[in-house]
């Protein structure tokens, strides 16, 4: 084999485990969109304030310090001990629930019955409101999310492959990351799908994603669902926080990363669990693909936009995505 074709073959694969980075987030919009119609515009944030919490909580921070320190004149930054990651990652994931609990109590509750574009408005004003929250709590400075995940290329994999091109091919570069967020996601979305399938509380949530009327009419509590499916999207958001954490930082532009998922919901459907992970990898991949081939071409830079552009011809084609029911109206 050439090692122009081995190339070709290593940035397909790095393209399938980034396109499971960018189905991570866009998971989250799924879960909520099926259940309440909401898009929720703040799925990126709740990874980044995910991320944030888990990172203060590791390391024993005092939340709010900052404005502490700055009303009463304290010098706290720390409660002098240390949080282990597993124990970490649990209580970050109750901070998420009762994120759930209050989005539902404090805002959408109140909102029943209103117009998408009023909800849609609701989450833009949640995800500016969790930035600035998280902010207050845990400071703007760049953090390092330390769980001892592994880091770099695998040189097991590249020894492996260095031999199959020959002199001019130095072997698979296969990030460890990435493929630990690809285990991860495979066990997060068959989780997610038998929960759907086989559970009491699955078979509710699929049923009022259905038809809202129908659902409380057997006696199905809508505030219960959409606590729980929010939940779950917070549970989502936290592994992509750790994942993307862990890649690049815990930062402030974390929250951009439902920009990305944006494509992916475009191709996959908005109502479809397994479109968002299709939809992913063909993002992850058709990117790193046009990078490779055409990039040197036009100057790179193009997987900045290549996912709008391919995202925008499905819109043209095919408005509902590969896997998104489409909508017959009556008139």
């Amino acid at each position: 084999m050439s090692a122009d074709f081995l190339y070709g073959i290593e940035v397909i694969i790095n393209g399938l485990m980034a396109g499971v980075l960018y189905a991570l987030v866009a998971l989250g919009f799924v879960l909520i969109f099926k259940a309440s119609g909401i898009f929720n515009y703040a799925q990126g944030v709740m990874a980044l304030f995910a991320a944030l919490t888990l990172v203060g909580i590791m390391e024993g921070e005092v939340p709010f310090s900052h404005l502490i320190n700055a009303i009463f004149g304290t010098e706290i930054h720390h409660f002098g001990w240390e949080v282990p990651a597993l124990l970490a990652i649990l209580l970050t994931l109750v901070v998420m629930i009762f994120f759930a609990w209050a989005v539902q109590h404090f805002v959408f509750r109140h909102l029943v019955g209103q117009e998408p574009i009023i909800l849609f408005m609701a989450t833009i004003g949640l995800a500016y409101f969790l930035e600035g929250i998280g902010d207050l709590m845990w400071g703007s400075d760049i953090k390092t999310l330390a769980l001892g995940l592994p880091q770099g290329g695998s040189l097991w994999v590249e020894d492996m492959t260095s031999g199959l091109g020959g002199d001019d091919f130095y072997g698979f570069f296969i990030d460890k990351l990435d493929m630990v967020a690809t285990v991860v996601a495979i066990v997060l979305v068959t989780g997610l799908i038998l929960f759907a399938q086989y559970t009491k509380q699955g078979r509710a949530m699929r049923a009022v994603a259905d038809d809202h009327q129908a659902a409380l009419s057997v006696g199905i509590s809508l505030n219960f669902i959409w606590v729980l499916v929010w939940s779950l999207a917070g549970l989502v958001a936290l592994v992509a926080g750790i994942m993307w954490g862990a890649k690049s930082g815990v930062q402030f532009s974390l929250s951009l990363i439902a920009l990305k998922a944006l494509p992916v919901l475009m191709l996959g459907g908005f109502t479809s669990i397994p479109g968002a992970i299709v939809g992913g990898l063909i993002i992850g991949v058709g990117e790193k693909l046009f990078e490779y081939m055409i990039g040197p071409l036009v100057g790179g830079a193009t997987e900045n936009w290549f996912a709008y552009v391919l995202a925008l011809i499905f819109l043209v084609f095919r408005p509902q995505g590969l896997f998104g029911e489409k909508i017959i109206e009556r008139v």
